[in-house]
């Protein structure tokens, strides 16, 4: 009798595991997504839809984006994320929301939650950038590389991506160091194993203003990545928390206190829909943290392009993106900035825009010559020519980004809105 029970207590779980598993998830995505999504399930439907403006002032001749928001089985998941990879060639492609009144809200687009904070974009902290640009060292990125890539993979579910998030915060820890005013934590989320991870540097006399410079610590072979599954990402996105690494440690050791708050982000789970950041964002914006900018490095040194910095414009401030501009022209001439577009929820810097915070995406090239070997076992380094010089170019923008808005004063509040669309 008690094998008996036990037996039918095992299948009764195994049910509810089922039904578990089958539970559908809501998420949004642009209608290149849709109509792949269509092609892998016709029985789909959108569940409602909504023209978005993708850029803060469109060019002459685009157009709104329509979005669509759809209630799919999780299990398909990671075919859509391989159908837009191998079709519109990026990473992400769709949000995926926890629940249907904040996948609603989305479809009302950033505007209903834009910040009022305008933060000046005046660049006049020469001196500090100046000195501190030629401590950032190709070398050391390079490093962090090596070591996030000699991961089997740092896939969300996994034990390797585990290890990659605990080993990031270590090391993060150790800049750190014994500074009081510097703090190292990992974002615990519901729904995986692998944690989010986040440095603080808290700001002097400003610091509930908050400056964020994030980079996923995640990699993906697509659909089926497992516990076995061979997934460098060195560039997708080892290439970008490298860069972000070795700003922090250029502040951190030559003891940079900033007026304004600066937090470094390692995002969980982003190529599975942009999961890891959306939860932080949503997270900030719930306890009205006040974040005047936040700048997104996926993806840093695979150069294909004459160009070296190529800044996406749609989903993203164009304030803050000629702010970039600038930075760059001031402190980095010799570098070539390009403009470039790579559509709806295309990496972490979605999550803050969909928050309204202004929110900037430095890209290592076009969308139209990205790397072609992420998302494979072939995203090494060799595919770099085995350096991270084109990744320093974005530490460099980073660290000015960082100085020049994280010694600010308070921002003043913005008149209209719009002003920061």
């Amino acid at each position: 009798m008690l094998k008996l029970r036990q037996t039918i207590l095992l299948a009764m779980l195994s049910l509810a595991g089922t039904a578990q598993a089958a539970q559908p998830v809501w998420i949004s995505l642009g209608e290149q997504g849709y109509q792949l999504l269509r092609k892998l399930d016709a029985g789909i439907k959108s569940q409602e839809s909504r023209k978005l403006a993708p850029n803060s002032a469109l060019a002459k001749g685009e157009a709104d984006e329509t979005v669509h928001l759809v209630a799919v089985d999780e299990a398909l998941l990671p075919r859509l994320s391989d159908a837009i990879h191998e079709n519109l060639r990026h990473c992400g492609g769709f949000i995926v929301h926890p629940s249907l009144q904040e996948a609603r809200a989305s479809l009302r687009g950033p505007a209903a939650a834009l910040a009022t904070l305008a933060p000046s974009y005046a660049i006049d902290n020469q001196a500090t950038v100046n000195k501190l640009l030629p401590q950032l060292q190709d070398s050391n990125i390079l490093g962090t590389i090596q070591s996030l890539s000699g991961y089997q993979n740092r896939f969300y579910t996994t034990s390797h991506g585990v290890n990659a998030s605990n080993w990031i915060a270590s090391q993060w820890k150790q800049l750190a160091g014994s500074r009081s005013d510097v703090t190292v934590e990992q974002f615990s989320h519901a729904s995986w194993p692998q944690k989010s991870v986040i440095l603080t540097i808290k700001g002097t006399d400003n610091a509930a203003e908050t400056l964020v410079l994030g980079g996923h610590l995640d990699s993906t072979v697509g659909n089926g990545t497992g516990e076995n599954s061979r997934a460098p990402g060195a560039d997708d996105d080892a290439s970008g928390v490298a860069s972000l690494t070795e700003v922090a440690r250029v502040l951190l050791a030559s003891n940079y206190q900033p007026r304004r708050t600066i937090k470094f982000m390692a995002y969980a789970a982003e190529e599975v829909g942009l999961r890891g950041s959306s939860d932080i964002a949503k997270r900030f914006k719930q306890q009205q943290v006040k974040v005047v900018g936040a700048l997104q490095l996926d993806m840093t040194n695979y150069q294909g392009d004459a160009q070296d910095i190529f800044l996406f414009t749609d989903y993203t401030n164009a304030a803050q993106n000629t702010f970039l501009a600038n930075l760059a022209k001031a402190y980095l001439p010799n570098l070539k900035v390009g403009y470039s577009q790579c559509g709806y929820a295309c990496s972490d810097h979605a999550s803050w825009h969909a928050q309204g915070y202004p929110a900037s995406f430095p890209f290592e090239s076009s969308f139209d010559k990205s790397n072609p070997y992420i998302h494979s076992s072939s995203d090494t380094l060799a595919s770099s020519g085995n350096q991270a010089r084109h990744a320093l170019k974005f530490s460099q923008l980073a660290l000015a980004y960082a100085v020049e808005l994280g010694s600010d004063g308070p921002a003043a509040k913005a008149s209209k809105v719009a002003e920061l669309r």
